[in-house]
């Protein structure tokens, strides 16, 4: 359904008076407006799980339906595209310091032929969640969806691993695996209790049962050669490596990878909004196709 834009004047009680009254009874409906809006509670974390995903436009990978980007995964009935994060909505005063920061990149590359493209934002002006990924983009079969659930849910209840902040600790620039994109992201420090690095383990561990990649690890998890079929799989490889350098925050990409010395400007940017900023993650979600189950982490006040 197309948008019908109504004129000043189809909105006001009365016109012929003056061509100078409306304004003022405009701007006070506007500012009622608003003032009603920043009152409304926030809503629930359900409810952006069940709108997470647009509208399918097309079945075959068209990159000028996605502005240049090109599809990781193809479509390919009984394959699922699956991904786990850490998701964050940011606030209204967040969200004005992140787009401050945008805004210093892209005045960095004003010069470039780099050409920035904000997550903040849907091309519509809605408001995108922020996330930390736990894993790559890697694909389940039909049959299989619900047997990793179950497993990694299991998981992350058995691990008790309590829900965490984190904070940020300056801006970088960094490649899809494909090097088809480049992401200009904010790294975060390590949390309380290793809790990033833990979760990442997790999801690489009960990926791999299903002969998915790890996220962050050079080589794959290498099977324990004494372990008996019946017996749960363990892991020789990757539970003691760090990669708290790794983790990040994608607040925008573009399709050109920017030069050694764009991304030395990009890195020296201030920060000074984000410096008391903390985020706090108290669930793991998993989006399987469509679907997003959301896995919460022990309270902090367990």
């Amino acid at each position: 359904m197309a948008l019908v834009q109504y004129s000043d004047s189809e909105s006001e009680e009365d016109t012929s008076h003056s061509e100078i009254s409306p304004r003022p009874a405009k701007r006070l409906r506007q500012e009622n407006t608003a003032t009603l809006i920043s009152s409304l509670p926030p809503l629930p974390k359900a409810f952006h799980d069940l709108y997470a995903s647009s509208t399918r436009i097309s079945v075959k990978d068209d990159p000028s339906l996605h502005g240049g980007r090109k599809r990781a995964i193809p479509h390919v009935e009984g394959n699922w595209p699956t991904h786990i994060y850490l998701e964050w909505y940011p606030s209204r005063g967040e969200l004005s310091v992140l787009s401050n920061v945008i805004a210093q990149m892209e005045g960095k590359l004003r010069k470039s032929k780099v050409e920035l493209n904000s997550l903040l934002r849907s091309d519509l002006g809605a408001q995108l969640p922020l996330h930390i990924s736990l894993s790559r983009p890697v694909v389940l079969r039909t049959e299989q969806r619900q047997s990793f659930l179950e497993i990694f849910q299991s998981a992350i209840q058995d691990s008790n691993i309590r829900a965490f902040n984190v904070t940020t600790e300056g801006l970088h620039c960094v490649s899809n695996y494909e090097k088809t994109r480049w992401f200009y992201v904010l790294r975060v420090k390590t949390p309380e209790n290793d809790a990033l690095n833990r979760l990442l383990k997790l999801s690489n561990r009960s990926l791999a049962l299903f002969s998915q990649p790890s996220l962050y690890e050079a080589s794959p998890h290498i099977l324990n050669a004494d372990a008996d079929s019946s017996t749960p799989m363990q892991w020789q490889q990757g539970d003691s490596t760090d990669y708290s350098h790794c983790f990040h925050i994608s607040l925008a990409w573009s399709l050109t990878e920017p030069s050694p010395d764009e991304r030395d400007e990009i890195a020296k940017i201030e920060l000074r909004g984000l410096r008391e900023l903390s985020v706090c993650f108290d669930c793991v979600k998993v989006k399987i196709g469509n679907n997003i189950t959301s896995m919460p982490l022990a309270s902090l006040l367990g």
